[in-house]
């Protein structure tokens, strides 16, 4: 009876979900620009700060109690050069964050598999290390870094990964068909137009002023240095490609939050004491607020806050990848093993 409930109750957190990306989808569709300046003014910070304060409670995911200060740190460390260079969407700042979430990425799996000091310090040099020898030769690794990971790749695909993983775990089937309509919704972003569409002046300039790195990178575009560049971009950016990796921008963050505050009674990130929560909310109204009174100020004051949870979150993301794969192969395995006793039998 017990596990009948539990079915229950995960095939209603499937559909919820299910519905969750048809409508971030659909909405997409027709306004993707302002639905993901919403989604990330107002989604966004409360995402940060309720996920960072459960990992905090669950130990990030990582076998030392003090792990989460080198992730932590790196984020910091990345905000002050951006603070310090001011150098926006440079080359330089671009090497910079490629530079401090490959250390992060490779960190976090080095503070998952291992626990002694000596191991751990061993994998941390040889994560330095091979920083150094790959993002000075290879530039598309720096732009899958900077440009990607932060952004579509946390999002998206690691989002992706933990509806898979539950999926696989749980055997359920409302799981592979949430992951099945997962996959689907990007594919409408990209094949249905359902109009003509513009943005008001306002919400352009704020898209453009703080996200068009992502959206030009995708188009196979670089960030323009003249007026003529500048104009070009932003034919580009409302083109009929350009709106459709814009939908499908706008479909991967809004669902990222919405999966997120799904699942609340699953991973309990609200059962973190009435104090803690009304700190969570009183940053939360002031972000708003932030955002509000001017959306490029508010990408300012949150961009530390914004890596250090892509940052914190990574040992997690690395725990769901690995469980998929063991999972994936425990799912094929497992029907060969009657006819190999059968085998073994004759």
């Amino acid at each position: 009876m017990g596990q009948a409930n539990t079915a229950a109750a995960t095939d209603r957190i499937n559909y919820l979900n299910i519905g969750l990306m048809v409508i971030s989808c659909a909405v997409a569709l027709y306004i993707p620009f302002e639905l993901f300046l919403f989604a990330y003014a107002v989604l966004g910070p409360a995402h940060y700060l309720t996920e960072i304060s459960w990992l905090h409670k669950r130990g990030y995911f990582t076998r030392g109690k003090r792990d989460f200060w080198l992730l932590g740190g790196l984020a910091v460390l990345l905000f002050l050069t951006a603070a310090w260079s001011g150098q926006g969407f440079s080359p330089e700042q671009s090497m910079n964050t490629a530079a401090f979430t490959f250390l992060a990425l490779g960190s976090a799996l080095v503070l998952v598999l291992t626990k002694s000091t000596g191991t751990r310090v061993l994998g941390l040099a040889a994560v330095a290390v091979l920083a150094l020898a790959t993002l000075s030769t290879v530039g598309l690794l720096v732009v899958l870094l900077a440009t990607f990971v932060p952004t579509l790749v946390h999002v998206y695909v690691f989002t992706g990964f933990f509806i898979l993983y539950g999926a696989l775990k749980e055997r359920s089937r409302t799981g592979y068909l949430s992951f099945c309509v997962f996959l689907l919704c990007p594919l409408a972003c990209w094949l249905i137009d359902p109009r003509m569409y513009t943005p008001s002046a306002y919400v352009a300039v704020s898209y453009f002023k703080n996200f068009a790195p992502l959206n030009l990178t995708m188009l196979g575009l670089h960030m323009p240095h003249t007026s003529a560049e500048g104009a070009n971009a932003g034919l580009q950016l409302f083109s009929q490609r350009g709106l459709a990796a814009m939908r499908f921008i706008a479909f991967a963050y809004t669902y990222h939050y919405f999966n997120w505050f799904s699942k609340t009674s699953i991973i309990r990130w609200h059962e973190v004491g009435a104090r803690r929560l009304v700190v969570i909310g009183a940053l939360w109204l002031s972000s708003v607020g932030i955002y509000i009174y001017d959306y490029s100020l508010g990408i300012k004051v949150l961009f530390c806050l914004s890596m250090m949870h892509v940052y914190l979150e990574f040992p997690l993301n690395h725990i769901s990848i690995m469980g998929t794969f063991r999972a994936v192969r425990s799912l094929i395995s497992r029907p060969a093993e009657p006819a190999l006793a059968k085998a073994a039998q004759r």
